[in-house]
């Protein structure tokens, strides 16, 4: 009777009105990740720089930070990051029809859950990757300006001294990358991204549901289904980030470094910093990864519900 209510809450791709579908969804996902961007900088910051060389620790890089470069610094490259909105939509409609078509061949909500989680985090990287390549070189201009090769002119730094944010930072970055290598260095740290985002999609989903299940026993059967979701989400979001922080260390030193051998990259920093190297920026991964979980399994559980064809509002009960 529980698997069956817990199945009534899994609202399918067949039963949304596309058009509340989408035009939510953007705003959803443009409200996460401004809310959770600083942490995203913080991670890059902490991946990149040599052993301590700049930050301590999350805490520490965090009061750096907003003490030489203020607020403005910790939001350094969301301009540009905010384009990622089309490679989020293409993710959520991936996995959403990935998910439809492999349950004509499995019902079990684990298998199309990696399979879809999976396929979404391909497309969408696909899309991500030169988004991320710029956005992350203007994550570590400013105070970490040292950490990457490329390095903005003069009356940009002067700007950004300013708290000035203006394109034409973007365009700086932008030719200086394409003058150095070419359309290929929008595109590096692809197979490092995929890598790294793949299984952390594919693993997420199903511990998602993993502990959503075990959850849905301890808990008392009034609980609202929403708050098991909630919490489950976190949870898996923890593991996902653990099991994949590695693969995301060497994604952010090739693309920020300018590296073309992830293994080369693996092997300097095992031998620069230790297994400890592979962990750097894992807190502040795991930090901004539990309010991102929970906010896109609140946010975007509810959007499927606001988002229900008129027809079938009534046959649902949550």
């Amino acid at each position: 009777m529980m698997q069956q209510k817990r199945k009534l809450q899994i609202i399918e791709w067949e039963d949304l009105d596309k058009r509340k579908f989408y035009s939510l969804g953007v705003f959803m996902t443009m409200t996460t990740r401004a809310t959770v961007y600083p942490f995203t900088l913080i991670r890059t910051r902490l991946q990149v720089q040599k052993g301590k060389s700049l930050y301590n620790g999350t805490f520490d890089a965090f009061c750096k930070i907003l003490k030489a470069e203020g607020v403005p610094g910790l939001y350094r490259g969301f301009m540009v990051n905010s384009f990622t909105l089309i490679s989020g939509q293409a993710y959520i409609t991936t996995y959403e029809l990935v998910r439809k078509y492999v349950s004509g061949y499995s019902s079990n909500n684990t298998v199309k859950s990696l399979v879809a989680g999976g396929s979404a985090s391909l497309v969408a990287q696909s899309i991500t990757v030169p988004i991320d390549v710029v956005s992350q070189q203007l994550m570590v201009q400013g105070q970490g300006c040292q950490l990457t090769r490329f390095k903005l002119k003069p009356k940009m730094v002067m700007a950004t001294s300013k708290n000035k944010v203006t394109f034409g930072q973007t365009r700086d970055i932008v030719v200086q990358i394409f003058h150095a290598d070419g359309l290929r260095g929008f595109y590096r740290g692809y197979v490092a991204s995929l890598l790294t985002y793949i299984p952390n999609s594919a693993v997420w989903w199903p511990f998602y549901h993993f502990y959503g299940e075990q959850l849905s026993r301890l808990a008392p059967s009034d609980c609202p289904h929403l708050i098991l979701q909630a919490v489950a989400g976190p949870m898996a979001a923890a593991t996902a980030s653990t099991l994949t922080n590695p693969m995301d260390v060497v994604r952010a030193r090739v693309q920020v470094e300018g590296r073309s051998s992830v293994i080369e990259t693996f092997k300097q920093l095992l031998a620069e910093e230790g297994a400890w190297g592979l962990t750097k920026g894992l807190s502040a991964r795991i930090i901004s990864s539990l309010p991102t979980s929970v906010m896109i399994v609140i946010g975007y559980e509810t959007l499927k519900r606001l988002s229900l064809r008129p027809e079938l509002v009534n046959s649902r009960h949550w």
